[in-house]
């Protein structure tokens, strides 16, 4: 070993803490992706060299420190969302940040955009976590983006109002939109309208694919022409020709002549894609022709192999796969293992008006709204034991190994769950509706998606008072409390509680009526009445007596009142209880959240070793669930510990993992 000395010296005078090491260890946290959300661009691109040229330049403009927006209107499938693909990936060095993707059809309903979940969405892309106060969520992506250089894709945007909202403090905005919005300039957009291919272009661009000797320059122009010059239907079109060497371009253009169209949209002077579309879906085979009947009636924007399968498409995964060969679907990527795919806007039109034709649609609408209960029902069964109103269903459907699987399920289907919830009252299938609303809690309140839950649970609770369940219109006007609790509009969820306690004589289940004084203890705590609150989870806990999970969850609320009111040593005590309980019943979700409500009492008797340990211990089980928003209280409070115990690098730690949840 080599011979060293350690001095321990300062020369000059200091002001302040003064650190010396030997050596000193610092542990990194795993890093967060640079997100990459738009999806890459096809090979065959001609003839954009303007707009190209735009997005450079305002690319330039926001590296200055000016604004940096650019948006292109325009008919769908004229080729916006391809353009933005393409500059995104011959200009990925440019956004060393990321780029982040926003569909506002997948979040629009009822013609609103959900604007506070996109902006929950780009947070929890950039590595930090969404209030859940939407206010909040705003204020902090603003932040969050200062000093960021990223590309932001707002896609399907209908009014100016929306891209306002989302404008982050640096970094490039690119907007496509099917409407003009003059509007934008006023706040700095290039405004830019993208139109059809020229025929030249158009004809280029086939010819690329089909080659030098196949069709005349007359028949691929006339072809062109026929796709009103966008490039989605020329793919489709194309792939068709390509597939069938000896199908001539003139019969096909021939083919299209024939057809007549009736939707406005579909037969707009700028597209004339109805016969475009019909050639395509009538050339499909019949499990393609099933599938496409499948995305006219769903009333969600994604399909999958396993809902196609479920509501009788025979090979699924060959329909998809036709579907995706002619450019009719594109694949989806997300962070759930199932893959799952989207038709183009003008596909799904084109769907839904071919859809309208068949005399078994509501049967076919049945069957999805049926697979979607039954896997949200699996989904929420696999994260937990809590008590259900309804039966289980979904048996002879896939399940699910392990609570996050379930959790991931459920937030990958979220727009579709929710579009399938409003298109169930509005067929009003009252009994569809309300267990729905019951098997989409764990989503909505794990991942804080309150505007979701408040949206569907009105409808829950309005099928279930047509339904004449009483427990099901309490049990969900409780949640709907939950929602404007968690939203701390405290005004709000006392309303919805008041009126849930107004049917508790026809109420058969016990457990439902001690939610309701769950959630006005929690009502309490925020109010700061304490001794109320140990009092209203009292009564919670006797109606609870009997269901392992209910009592657990009481004794959690419970020791949270004891402690705010001053009797650490009884919330232990009650504590004790639910955590063998827990484990015993390998209650996942209650092991996780027990640890920190026993690291408050602990502190609040000086116990401050065991405060961390136990506060650690809900730490490692909220990261394995994926619960971050525990984790980070938990952090919150092993700062504050580690302060009181002078241990600066657990405070550190600590520091550092609540900078990289954004808390």
């Amino acid at each position: 070993m080599d011979d060293y000395e350690v001095s321990n010296e300062v020369s000059g005078t200091v002001y302040g803490n003064v650190i010396q090491g030997g050596s000193i260890t610092v542990q990194q946290q795993p890093r967060v992706p640079i997100p990459h959300q738009v999806r890459p661009p096809r090979e065959s691109f001609v003839n954009r060299e303007p707009e190209l040229a735009a997005l450079v330049g305002a690319l330039e403009r926001a590296a200055a420190g000016r604004p940096g927006i650019v948006v292109f209107t325009g008919l769908g499938g004229v080729g916006k969302t391809e353009l933005i693909a393409r500059f995104a990936r011959d200009y990925r060095s440019r956004f060393p940040d990321g780029d982040l993707y926003a569909d506002f059809q997948a979040y629009r309903h009822q013609g609103g955009v959900d604007l506070s979940e996109i902006v929950a969405g780009f947070l929890r892309a950039l590595g930090t976590e969404a209030p859940p106060v939407e206010a909040e969520r705003f204020t902090k992506f603003r932040t969050v983006t200062a000093e960021r250089r990223c590309l932001f894709f707002l896609d399907n945007v209908e009014h100016a109002a929306e891209v306002r909202a989302l404008l982050p403090s640096s970094g490039l905005v690119v907007v496509a939109s099917r409407r003009r919005l003059p509007a934008l300039r006023t706040d700095g957009a290039e405004v830019r309208q993208l139109g059809p291919l020229s025929l030249t272009a158009g004809s280029d661009l086939v010819r690329a694919w089909l080659g030098a000797e196949r069709g005349t320059d007359r028949e691929l122009a006339e072809l062109v022409e026929m796709c009103g010059g966008l490039p989605l239907a020329l793919n489709a079109i194309g792939s068709r020709l390509l597939d069938r060497d000896r199908l001539a371009v003139g019969r096909v253009v021939a083919e299209l002549h024939d057809r007549e169209g009736k939707s406005v949209i579909l037969d707009s002077e700028e597209g004339n894609l109805r016969p475009t579309y019909d050639l395509v879906y009538e050339r499909l085979p019949p499990e393609g022709r099933a599938l496409y009947h499948l995305i006219g009636v769903h009333p969600g924007p994604f399909v999958s192999a396993e809902l196609a399968r479920a509501v009788g498409v025979e090979r699924a995964v060959a329909a998809l796969d036709e579907l995706r060969a002619v450019h009719l679907l594109d694949e989806v990527v997300d962070d759930d293992p199932e893959e799952r795919f989207r038709a183009h806007d003008v596909v799904r039109l084109h769907a839904h008006d071919r859809a309208r034709e068949l005399p078994d649609r509501a049967r076919l609408l049945a069957r999805v709204v049926a697979y979607f209960r039954g896997r949200a029902s699996l989904a929420d069964r696999a994260m937990g034991t809590r008590v259900r109103l309804q039966e289980p269903s979904g048996e002879d459907l896939p399940g699910f190994a392990s609570y996050p699987e379930a959790l991931e399920w459920l937030q990958a289907e979220r727009a579709n769950l929710r579009a399938v919830v409003e298109a169930a009252a509005e067929e009003q299938w009252h009994g569809e509706v309300w267990r729905l609303c019951e098997s989409l809690w764990p989503l909505y309140h794990n991942r804080k998606h309150y505007q979701d839950l408040i949206a569907t649970h009105r409808l829950g609770v309005e099928s279930a008072q047509w339904d004449n369940q009483p427990n099901a219109v309490v049990r969900l006007r409780n949640q709907l409390a939950r929602a404007h609790y968690e939203r701390k509009e405290y005004g709000l969820a006392a309303e919805q509680l008041a009126r849930a306690t107004e049917l508790v004589p026809l109420v058969t289940n016990r457990i439902v009526v001690g939610v309701l004084y769950e959630t006005d203890g929690l009502l309490c705590l925020a109010d700061g009445r304490t001794g109320q609150a140990v009092e209203r989870f009292t009564l919670a806990l006797e109606e609870n007596r009997g269901d392992d999970h209910g009592e657990i969850v009481q004794r959690y609320h419970l020791a949270q009142a004891l402690t705010a009111d001053g009797r650490p040593e009884q919330a232990l005590l009650v504590l004790a209880e639910a955590a063998a309980r827990a484990e015993a019943t390998e209650d996942h979700d209650m092991v996780m959240k027990l640890p920190l409500v026993r690291a408050r009492a602990h502190r609040a008797l000086g116990r401050l070793d065991l405060a961390v340990e136990d506060a650690g211990a809900c730490v490692r089980k909220a990261e394995e669930l994926k619960q971050y928003a525990k984790e980070g209280q938990a952090h919150t409070l092993l700062v504050a510990l580690a302060e009181e115990l002078g241990d600066e690098d657990l405070a550190e730690r600590s520091r550092a993992r609540l900078r990289e949840l954004g808390l």
